[in-house]
């Protein structure tokens, strides 16, 4: 049985996107758009579907939260023997999706992926509240459980084990799992994407040539 979701209300009157208006580089146009998106109280920014495939090509999506981006690309943290990180070492490409859509816009990145260094992973996981780096010892991420009871037991002996008091950091910090690490998405392209009224949207892709330059082209929405 099929269901009618409705017709929702669309208001796509708040922009729009010209060519002159974007830079070349299109990591100073994502910083241009992700400045407007955290100038306000909504949600966090940070949070981007993450499109992963097996190496014959079936795919797989979750929300993560991007913690870092720039010209080096956008770097995500979790366990790697989670399904995701089992995919991308399988098949190392992958695509993002930051969705502000109570803006009307969207951008999608998509490249080759690589796992993070070590000190990066480490510099990051010492950042992480106490709780989280507990919990990342508790959960075996993407594998069965038998029930939540299992998980709080096991996040409770981890917390024993290490002491959950944010003040033991100083002297009793909790190591990084060998199996906790990260993922740098190396873009190969972008597209930004503003709505516009009619279903007519701006749409602009980038694409990085051989030499490391990037092209830039309108497509039909």
């Amino acid at each position: 049985m099929s269901r009618d979701l409705g017709h929702f209300r669309e208001d796509y009157t708040v922009s729009s996107l010209r060519r002159v208006d974007l830079a070349e580089d299109p990591v100073l146009q994502f910083q241009r758009w992700w400045d407007d998106w955290t100038a306000v109280d909504r949600y966090d920014a940070a949070a981007c579907v993450l499109a992963t495939a097996t190496p014959d090509g079936r795919p797989s999506a979750r929300y993560v939260l991007c913690r870092s981006f720039g010209e080096r690309g956008f770097d995500i943290y979790t366990n790697l023997a989670s399904r995701k990180g089992r995919e991308l070492s399988a098949n190392p490409h992958g695509a993002i999706v930051f969705g502000w859509l109570e803006a009307n816009r969207q951008v999608r990145i998509e490249g080759v992926v690589d796992e993070l260094e070590p000190d990066v992973v480490d510099d990051y996981w010492r950042s992480r509240p106490r709780g989280s780096r507990i919990g990342a010892w508790a959960s075996d991420q993407s594998r069965i459980l038998s029930d939540r009871d299992e998980l709080d037991r096991r996040a409770a002996a981890m917390a024993e084990e290490f002491g959950a008091d944010p003040a033991l950091d100083a002297d009793h910090p909790v190591p990084r799992p060998n199996d906790w690490g990260g993922y740098r998405l190396v873009p190969e392209s972008y597209e930004f994407w503003q709505g516009r009224p009619d279903r007519l949207h701006d749409r602009f892709l980038y694409v990085r040539g051989a030499d490391g330059s990037w092209s830039i082209d309108r497509l039909a929405p």
